[in-house]
């Protein structure tokens, strides 16, 4: 894996979709990260569990893909959910002030039962 590399793989299940995101997403592959989410809402998916666990950096490129995703899926009735933000994740959240527009879970259990 290069360092300017996102990786993604995407579970469905019943009511949702839970995706696994890991690397680094930055300005370099922002476009890739929101172009892969759109193409999921584009197949009628608008509930979304993001475990960000893996994802060891994330630039403000990336938080507008994960603000941009949540606007989309709400418009289209479903939402975004965070499961388990690795601790840099976590603190460019709050550093934002996004923590509080994002329901955050501990693990990928919680977040997709809480729909």
């Amino acid at each position: 894996m290069s360092d300017t590399a996102v990786n993604m793989s995407v579970e469905t299940l019943k009511r949702v979709d839970l995706v696994t995101v890991s690397g680094r997403i930055d300005s370099s592959n922002a476009a890739e990260f929101e172009g892969n989410l759109k193409e999921l809402m584009s197949s009628g998916r608008h509930n979304l569990v993001l475990n960000l666990a893996g994802v060891t950096y994330m630039s403000s490129a990336g938080l507008r893909t994960l603000v941009s995703t949540l606007k989309e899926c709400k418009k289209r009735g479903g939402d975004v959910r965070l499961a388990s933000p690795s601790e840099r994740v976590a603190e460019v959240l709050s550093l934002a002030g996004l923590d509080s527009l994002f329901q955050v879970y501990e693990d990928d259990t919680a977040a997709v039962g809480s729909f």
